[in-house]
């Protein structure tokens, strides 16, 4: 399915995710952000950016190593993104949703 995010017209799967990680760009994600409440800062991007370079590299993403990546720690990860830290994000990111979330 299509959806438009700042002007640009994303694909996207059933769950939200972007079908192509090559879509993505800051406008994308902010717009993505609101639909879960959240404004975007600096340190979100942060994230964001280790993900998409992280998912890049083929590494498998999960909590325990995001927190462990000195990107970010466990806690502020979930202040971040409190609704679902490595689901949420990775979905603003415009990466596919890691198989360790449900």
């Amino acid at each position: 399915m299509e959806k438009t995010y700042a002007g640009f017209t994303i694909n996207v799967n059933d769950e939200g995710y972007l079908t192509d990680m090559n879509q993505w760009n800051h406008d994308v994600a902010q717009e993505m952000a609101k639909e879960e409440g959240l404004e975007l800062g600096n340190r979100h991007f942060e994230v964001l950016e280790y993900l998409r370079d992280q998912q890049k590299k083929d590494v498998a993403l999960t909590i325990r190593g995001v927190g462990k990546s000195g990107v970010v720690d466990i806690k502020e990860f979930y202040e971040l993104f409190p609704k679902g830290p490595l689901k949420i994000s990775s979905k603003l990111a415009g990466i596919p949703k890691p198989k360790s979330c449900i």
